[in-house]
């Protein structure tokens, strides 16, 4: 039986704005959280022991990352090869520089001929060597259009046919790779990939008209034991029956506020020749919590707020206050008291929101078959017009001498023809709306 620890999208020095400088490090209390998430998996990994480790790809936020943050990430790596367990590194659409032209930021391993570290950018097989046995991992990273079609080849296509296509192609080579699979070996296909069933997150978002999405069925393979994939930060299992199992183990921390909801983990994985177990190892990670209140309703928003901040357990956890209010109750928040209620969090924003005047209830419309009394419509409008509440009074008196007085004279001294649909106005002709 052979043990693996299957794990992904690390994007290690991503999330800085939900950190803050830890004064005794001189580091983003997010970028120590991130290698604290991965130092938990190693940690896992040397205390089983496993006898590989499986990196979905997805190392850094981008190809080009700081020295102090590659840094950080090789130091757990090492770990791996200081103990011989050997480890395959997949390049992600985010370890590739300029959209896979010019390399990618994990090749620096190969070239450096770091031993038990094999790199996967490009899609072939590796015959590795454990304790317990042999094991084949077909390496599938990220894909481009431009990596198995032209420009040339995609002009007069839809969208629809490029993606059928590249599919084709792909399944073309993938079928040359599994033809020279060793069938007495059990098989691995890593990929870092997006497929047609997946439940996507921020994801979504991060690779838009770059790669494309592959059918399951192009996955779901009887000489693969195991579909170790990344890219999706959602922990999921796309093929309930497990035939083979093919898995995104999700994010290994959270990266923003779209993932608040999300477990994060790694999975462990036992597998041998026509069998495989696998679990799910969910990480202690911080905390992100959203907290919503709507207080453009309420006589004392300040206290709602505080109370809304005190139902939550917000300690060490990143936190978004987003509130709702008036204009006119802007002068009601004390800022110096939800900032003392909101300090227990590890970092915090606070987002107030003023509600739309467009918002408020229309007066209703005047047709043929629909009237109301000018004084009413009046009324109406003013209730919904806080900003003229104090002179209400005087404009509704002022209309109604107008509408008693003026309007009678006005109409008196209208031609009968003018009467119907015209209005002289201080020696101006003007025609009246046909209701």
């Amino acid at each position: 039986m052979i043990k693996i620890l299957h794990l992904s999208d690390i994007h290690m020095g991503s999330g800085f704005s939900h950190g803050r400088i830890n004064p005794e490090t001189g580091l983003n209390t997010r970028l120590e959280d991130f290698v604290n998430s991965l130092s938990k998996c190693i940690d896992r990994a040397l205390a089983e022991p496993v006898d590989l480790v499986l990196f979905g790809g997805d190392a850094f936020p981008d190809a080009t990352p700081p020295p102090y943050v590659q840094e950080a990430f090789a130091g757990q790596f090492r770990r791996l090869v200081d103990a011989n367990i050997p480890t395959v590194l997949l390049v992600g659409n985010h370890d590739q520089h300029s959209q896979g032209q010019g390399g990618a930021s994990l090749c620096i391993y190969r070239a450096l001929g770091v031993p038990g570290i094999v790199v996967g950018d490009t899609l072939t097989t590796h015959s590795i060597h454990t304790r317990n046995g042999s094991v084949q991992v077909i390496t599938l990273p990220w894909l481009t259009r431009s990596t198995l079609m032209t420009r040339q080849e995609t002009e007069s296509l839809s969208m629809v046919e490029v993606n059928q296509l590249l599919t084709e192609r792909l399944r073309i080579v993938l079928e040359g790779e599994i033809r020279r699979l060793d069938p007495k070996v059990p098989t691995v296909l890593l990929g870092h990939l997006m497929t047609d069933n997946a439940s996507l997150g921020a994801e979504r978002f991060l690779a838009v008209g770059k790669g494309f999405t592959l059918p399951l069925s192009l996955l779901t393979r009887p000489c693969f034991e195991y579909v170790a994939l990344g890219h999706v930060h959602r922990h999921q299992n796309l093929n309930k029956s497990n035939d083979p199992p093919v898995i995104y183990p999700g994010s290994i921390e959270r990266v923003d506020f779209s993932e608040e909801k999300e477990d994060k983990g790694y999975v462990m994985v036992e597998l041998e020749k026509g069998r495989v177990q696998w679990e799910f190892c969910p990480l202690p990670v911080r905390a992100f919590h959203t907290i919503e209140v709507d207080v453009s309703k309420v006589e004392d928003p300040q206290a709602a707020i505080i109370k809304a901040l005190a139902k939550r357990d917000i300690e060490d956890a990143v936190v978004r206050l987003i509130y709702k209010l008036r204009s006119e109750q802007l002068d009601l928040i004390d800022s110096t008291e939800v900032h003392s209620a909101l300090s227990p969090a590890h970092t915090y924003t606070i987002q107030p929101e003023l509600v739309s005047q467009l918002a408020r209830p229309r007066i209703p419309e005047l047709s043929a078959s629909n009237s109301i009394d000018p004084m009413e419509a009046l009324k109406t409008y003013l209730n919904n017009r806080e900003d003229l509440k104090d002179i209400a009074a005087s404009m509704l008196e002022a209309a109604h001498n107008l509408l008693a007085n003026d309007v009678e004279v006005w109409l008196e001294g209208a031609t009968n023809e003018q009467s119907q649909n015209h209005l002289s106005v201080g020696g101006r002709e003007t025609q009246l709306p046909l209701l």
